[in-house]
């Protein structure tokens, strides 16, 4: 954890829990082990605040958008639509009309990942529109089912056999072609990734169409449990730099290698500091209940996702107290509101420090996927973000009010 836990308790103190907290030193580090690819496009779904869309920006990554809203941030963090590469890529499966208006508007490259969408961008936009086509080589691999995103169960890209289909539309529509990209899921299997480079090589070859490039998406897994091994980048890049290079012999010309990380970036330069504010004890069973809840880090409940835990004390000390099994709990009126839960949905217990009311828990390795996918389940407000550069704070998203919340909603009069 790259933080100081006396830091981390004054900026409770100051800015109230939960508390997003996040260190940009830790994301440039995490950028510098990715320099060997040519481009870095930050999936900025993992976590999309503009300050670290700009902190991406200004250490030269490229971004990845799935939405308008997306696009959105892109465009106001300063990315360029523009560029080669483009500063900005939508990718998705569909396009609704907003955003198809938005992507024609911006020239804003796109990578479809269905032939519907790609026929909807050849129909309206200007001939010579830049495309990527995401490809499903027909298997996948995930850290979870849910983020499994390749092979027959999976809603994403386009099928393999219908690649050919996509390139009739491409020359169709007179679209440019910039690459392909394959993005199977979320987290390393090394075998699961020779086949996804394999599957790219007969991909390009059988594709019958130049190109200029290709993406090896995303998924690089971080250790969420002490004790795990850190991904070998050096390895990750050796593979789909030997698949480029067959790829090149194929073309007859340089293309560029591009990746896609989202969790690799950020996950482990962020935490949440949650404050205890009751201990229910059961014959069976003892819970810590936290003032956070899934409404703020779904991941546990919805993956059923491990984050190693901190327990400090009021003073800023890490605690001393004597080790128990605690089930850590939230405040929602839902069962489920649990961070130490299986994926099954089963409550589990986690060795911790016995914390007392009014200690803070920091639950590690949370900058991805965390405030990104917060809601406001139960009408709680969103939480608020700090982000450490070189150690020093600055409040980058402060806690939303409930006036906010209500103000969307009409009362009748």
């Amino acid at each position: 954890m790259p933080f100081n836990p006396q830091q981390l308790v004054e900026l409770a103190h100051e800015h109230g829990t939960p508390l997003w907290v996040y260190d940009a030193d830790t994301i440039r580090r995490r950028i510098a082990e990715l320099r060997s690819f040519d481009v870095i496009r930050y999936a900025q779904k993992a976590c999309s605040n503009l300050h670290i869309l700009k902190l991406m920006r200004d250490e030269g990554a490229m971004v990845d958008a799935v939405s308008l809203g997306e696009i959105k941030r892109s465009l106001a963090a300063g990315f360029k639509p523009d560029g080669d590469p483009e500063g900005v890529v939508f990718t998705a499966d569909l396009i609704d009309h907003a955003t198809l208006a938005t992507v024609i508007e911006h020239r804003i490259t796109v990578n479809a990942g269905s032939l519907d969408m790609l026929e909807q961008i050849g129909r309206h936009a200007p001939e010579g529109h830049r495309v990527w086509l995401r490809i499903n080589p027909g298997f996948g691999h995930g850290h979870s089912n849910k983020t499994n995103t390749g092979g027959e169960h999976s809603k994403h890209g386009i099928w393999l056999d219908d690649v050919p289909r996509a390139v009739e539309l491409v020359r169709r529509y007179r679209l440019k072609l910039v690459g392909l990209h394959m993005h199977i899921g979320s987290g390393v299997d090394y075998g699961h990734l020779s086949r996804v480079c394999e599957a790219m090589v007969e991909a390009v070859k059988g594709l019958g169409h130049d190109i200029e490039a290709i993406s090896a998406g995303g998924g690089l897994s971080v250790p969420y449990r002490e004790g795990e091994p850190d991904i070998d980048v050096a390895h990750y890049f050796r593979l789909w730099d030997a698949a480029r290079r067959q790829i090149e012999t194929h073309v007859g010309h340089r293309v560029r290698l591009e990746i896609e990380p989202g969790r690799f970036l950020v996950a482990q330069s962020g935490v949440l500091v949650a404050e205890v504010h009751a201990l229910n004890r059961r014959p069976a069973q003892q819970f810590a209940l936290l003032d956070a809840g899934f409404n703020d880090l779904v991941r546990p409940s919805f993956y059923g996702s491990h984050h190693e835990m901190t327990v400090l004390r009021r003073d800023g000390a890490l605690s001393e107290a004597p080790i128990d099994s605690f089930a850590v709990a939230g405040p929602l009126c839902e069962a489920g509101d649990v961070f130490t839960q299986a994926e099954s949905g089963v409550i589990t217990n986690r060795s911790i420090h016995t914390p007392e009311v009014g200690d803070f828990i920091v639950f590690h390795d949370a900058g991805a996927y965390g405030a990104s996918m917060s809601s406001n389940y139960n009408s709680r407000p969103l939480a608020p973000e700090v982000l450490l550069d070189h150690g020093k704070p600055r409040l980058i998203r402060r806690r939303q009010t409930i006036d906010e919340l209500l103000a969307l909603e009409e009362t009748a009069a």
